[in-house]
């Protein structure tokens, strides 16, 4: 089986739209988190979302390209771009064929359904745009990925909820191993902070209602945690072939050595609540990996701050773990990004691999109160450096999903 590694990425987050301002936002424990300026929630329980802030298509792409594209993908693409730019990759003739797209989303081109269906309602069915479905669907995210890049291999959509970007990530690089591309443009994309999902969580009872102080509303582990708190974004890798790679004298960031998906088979929305699923996803990976538990040094937990939730996690972590779960630092960075849903799995692999690039341990920040029922060391509100060999990236979805990334510090 040959190696897989990360060469470079691309972010489009609620804490910056380049990869240094990223990363230091996550590293300073700033939240994303604020009250929503982009639709009326005076009505709504909740009223505080992780937006993506000055962001500017034209940046990335013509303006008229950009109008035929819902936002999701609009972030994908230039998180694709930045990705391409930072591995120092050239895709063309020579190597198009080889080079291949996997792009997660959750829920797709929700903004355009919509804005066309107010258009319908209002206006009637002639003022339907003809870019409609080429803008709802959600493999248009890596249909129009490959378009700006030119990379003609692999191309799929995962759509797994919350793991869709984890999937990406684990498919491209396996992908790699099976020796099917040389290089793989994998990630997740989502802009579902719009109205009618917003309203559609709200109703499930799943956010956060902290809207006085926004910037504390997620508070993953924490006993008085009342909610996850939605965002926006995307994240890309580039993902190599090692000799490939080492050829073009390409940085490496991390190498991924292990990665596992699995469902419940048990509810819609909730975890199995003995963490079984979510387990049995851990094991799995770190057999892939050819790892015993003991060589983890990071756990980056799916952590949304729902109560169910992380109590689940932590169960499992601790199946896996056993006694070594005390030892283990474990942070969960949706406190301040956000959960991007689709693309939530991308954003953390990302910073998984940053940290163990730096060795450096990602706060979970708005941690006050200690719960019984989660008693791991989730690394509260301070960063800290610790050597860092090898870490996880834990993805968990509605409809039971499952997936669980190894990734490895890369030694030349």
């Amino acid at each position: 089986m040959k190696r897989a590694v990360i060469t470079g990425c691309g972010v489009v987050t609620p804490l910056g739209n380049k990869k240094e301002v990223f990363w230091d936002n996550i590293k300073c424990g700033t939240s994303g988190v604020d009250l929503i300026t982009t639709f009326d929630s005076s009505n709504l329980p909740c009223k505080v979302a992780a937006k993506v802030k000055d962001f500017d298509p034209t940046n990335y792409m013509e303006k008229k390209d950009s109008r035929r594209m819902d936002l999701f993908v609009q972030y994908a693409v230039a998180a694709a771009l930045m990705a391409v730019e930072d591995s120092k990759i050239v895709v063309n003739d020579e190597n198009s064929d080889r080079v291949g797209v996997i792009i997660g989303s959750g829920i797709g081109g929700i903004t355009t359904f919509e804005e066309q269906y107010k258009s319908f309602l209002i206006k009637g069915p002639n003022r339907v745009s003809p870019f409609f479905i080429p803008m709802l669907i959600s493999n248009m995210g890596t249909g129009q990925v490959s378009i700006f890049t030119g990379a003609k291999g692999m191309n799929l959509t995962t759509v797994s909820a919350c793991a869709s970007g984890a999937d990406a990530v684990g498919q491209a690089a396996l992908t790699i191993a099976r020796g099917d591309a040389d290089v793989m443009i994998a990630g997740g994309a989502e802009a579902s902070v719009s109205m009618l999902p917003f309203i559609g969580f709200c109703a499930m009872k799943a956010m956060s209602t902290r809207n006085v102080e926004a910037s504390k509303a997620c508070s993953p582990f924490d006993a008085n945690r009342d909610g996850f708190v939605m965002g926006d974004g995307a994240g890309v890798l580039i993902i190599e072939e090692l000799e490939y790679a080492k050829k073009r004298n390409a940085d490496i960031i991390a190498e991924i050595v292990g990665y596992s998906s699995t469902n419940d088979a048990y509810h819609i929305t909730a975890p199995l609540k003995d963490g079984s699923g979510a387990a049995r996803c851990m094991s799995n990976a770190l057999i892939k990996a050819q790892l015993s538990p003991e060589s983890i040094d990071y756990i980056n937990a799916h952590g949304t701050s729902t109560h169910h939730n992380d109590k689940a996690e932590t169960i499992a972590i601790k199946k896996v773990f056993g006694d070594y779960s005390y030892e283990i630092p474990i942070s969960s960075t949706k406190s301040m990004t956000g959960h991007l849903l689709g693309a939530a799995g991308a954003i953390e692999t990302i910073i998984t691999a940053f940290a163990i690039n730096e060795n450096f341990l990602p706060p979970t920040i708005n941690y006050e109160v200690f719960d019984p029922e989660c008693d791991l060391d989730y690394v509260p509100n301070l960063g800290r450096y610790k050597e860092i060999n090898y870490a996880i990236s834990n993805s968990f979805g509605f409809g039971g999903h499952n997936a669980c990334i190894v990734l490895k510090k890369y030694i030349s």
